[in-house]
């Protein structure tokens, strides 16, 4: 067997808590000191983003990264992507590496789109030659032909994933290291970003893909690394780690309401969501024969506008039920929320969702500029009892939904 074209040994990241700046001269050499020394000190100051992580991957694999938020990917991939050094451990790559982790990665903002193209290019270790032959192709993928020219600073988000992600993918390295960002990007750009993928790992590139769509994640990602609290919890099949991860947590009908979690860069905090039973209390578990809500609990610290609140309906596999946001409800169109607390909801009808696992995935952002906030699994509930005409005699019904619909029998000449 050929070696491995990611070799990962024993990797550690830790970060000082609320140290930034303060510590000594002494400190920082006494650390650095112990590094070279093979020695990894723990103390109650530090946070351990990664811990003694090690896997190899082989050339042409595709390989999904999965976990909670704060489980680690994201740390790993910098680490991998070289973007930042590891506390202990060792890292081999033996290929070209593109990595696209956040929106704009390598990009600078006041050089022009084309610009851009020919330095991350460079950077990636192109030739001009090389990146003037892909250059029309990655425009045209990327849709930005009539911005090409105009500086980055100015692209909207969805503009600036598109180029970005173009680059990474057309240049062919021969590792492509992909976090979620493919989020930003509209339906028929993730579809034509997941074909790029498909591309990637049939001319034989070696792909790391985070996501939190786990039906993607099924569909192109032959194995998955299950990350769980900066540990490698599994590396498996797909089906295996994806199973394991679900099964990380109980069911349960809400999180987050003793645990607020606070938007990075807007004035927005996620306080829980319910699931909302017929007796008016939050429920895991339903029966097929009720109406329930979906209850979302938030808070503005400061006027917002063109807020939008909703989430994916999954099942525990990882298939997309639908997504709905309050927007759908036209009074909350461009509407500006003062400060203060809130709660959305939805209902959904009785009938409606066949027996099985579900989960919500929050996901709240204003509209063409930027998301402000996701949580995955931020409520998980089991749908049982469905039942057919005769009241009391449950159907194993196909599919994920499972509604009763009007059907009419008629006297035909036929």
């Amino acid at each position: 067997m050929s070696k491995p074209i990611i070799e990962v040994s024993g990797l550690s990241k830790s970060y000082r808590l609320g140290a930034i700046g303060v510590t000594s001269l002494r400190e920082e050499f006494g650390r650095f000191r112990d590094r070279l020394r093979g020695q990894v000190v723990h103390d109650e100051k530090e946070f351990w983003a990664l811990r003694d992580v090690s896997f190899d991957v082989q050339p042409g694999e595709v390989v999904g990264v999965i976990g909670r938020n704060g489980a680690g990917k994201s740390t790993l991939l910098k680490i991998l992507s070289r973007i930042t050094e590891p506390t202990a451990g060792k890292v081999t790559l033996r290929g070209r590496v593109a990595s696209l982790l956040e929106v704009g990665t390598g990009f600078h903002p006041e050089l022009t789109g084309r610009e851009n193209v020919y330095l991350n290019g460079a950077i990636l270790g192109m030739t001009r030659k090389e990146v003037r032959r892909k250059f029309d192709e990655i425009v045209a993928f990327a849709e930005v032909d009539q911005f090409i020219d105009t500086p980055v600073k100015r692209y909207s988000s969805g503009m600036y994933v598109r180029l970005a992600f173009a680059v990474a993918a057309h240049l062919e390295p021969e590792i492509l290291i992909v976090d979620e960002v493919l989020a930003v990007g509209d339906a028929q750009f993730q579809t034509k970003c997941i074909g790029k993928l498909d591309g990637a790992a049939q001319r034989g590139a070696t792909v790391l893909f985070v996501s939190h769509q786990l039906g993607t994640i099924n569909r192109l990602c032959s194995r998955c690394l299950l990350l769980s609290h900066g540990s490698l919890a599994l590396s498996a099949s797909t089906t295996e780690a994806v199973a394991q991860y679900l099964d990380l947590g109980n069911v349960t009908s809400s999180i987050g309401l003793n645990k607020p979690l606070r938007a990075k860069d807007h004035p927005f905090t996620f306080r829980g969501a319910e699931i909302i039973g017929p007796e008016g209390i939050p429920t895991a578990h339903l029966s097929n024969s009720h109406a329930f809500r979906v209850r979302i609990h938030y808070e503005l610290h400061a006027p917002m506008e063109n807020l939008r609140v909703g989430f994916r309906l999954q099942t525990f596999d990882g298939t997309t039920v639908l997504s709905t946001t309050d927007l759908d409800d036209a009074t909350t169109l461009l509407r500006q929320r003062p400060a203060g607390r809130y709660t959305s909801e939805v209902e959904f009808p009785a009938h409606f969702l066949n027996q099985g696992r579900f989960a919500i995935w929050l996901g709240i952002d204003i509209p063409m500029r930027c998301a402000v906030l996701s949580v995955e699994q931020a409520a998980q509930f089991v749908v049982e009892g469905v039942e057919g005409a005769l009241s009391g005699v449950a159907d194993q019904r196909l599919g994920v939904v499972a509604p009763l619909l009007p059907w009419r029998t008629l006297p035909s000449s036929l």
